[in-house]
């Protein structure tokens, strides 16, 4: 019986261990993630990145955010004209807003070769697609060293 415990105990112990989420500290590691065809989700604090808004540089919102890499791609350097290589991913939901009613939230998210990060978020009109909101925020990878905005994880 006692054996039996110890054997329930090990084994829910090593499934609780195979749940924890991996933090992917770059580029290569999310690339390496993807090309294996692991789930991987990015974590944004905004407030951590530098925002333009029509070309001004404005104070980033105190606000979290997150998606899924459901659908993505990579483009190596140079295979559409650029300079550096990077890995290509967008989600678009329909949300509630309090001044613009119902919009299309769409977020574009560009990770670098050179772990930099781009992140464009817009609001588009759900019929007419006309542009609401447009905002593009900037930052680099967490890697637990540095005190980026971006986290991206796997399981």
């Amino acid at each position: 019986m006692k054996n039996i415990l110890v054997g329930l105990l090990f084994l829910l112990t090593n499934s609780l261990l195979l749940c924890q989420s991996i933090q992917l500290n770059t580029f290569d590691a999310l690339l390496d993630a993807l090309n294996n065809g692991k789930n991987v989700r990015v974590i944004i604090h905004y407030s951590k990145c530098r925002l333009t808004i029509d070309g001004k540089e404005e104070k980033a919102p105190d606000t979290i955010g997150g998606m899924d890499f459901k659908a993505f791609e990579f483009f190596s350097k140079g295979s559409v004209n650029n300079n550096k290589a990077f890995i290509s991913s967008s989600q678009t939901v329909l949300i509630s807003h309090t001044h613009y009613g119902y919009v299309n939230n769409y977020i574009k998210i560009r990770i670098y070769e050179d772990n930099s990060v781009a992140i464009i978020a817009r609001y588009l009109d759900p019929k007419t697609f006309d542009i609401k909101m447009d905002e593009t925020f900037h930052s680099y990878i967490n890697d637990n060293q540095n005190d980026a905005a971006v986290f991206l994880f796997t399981d």
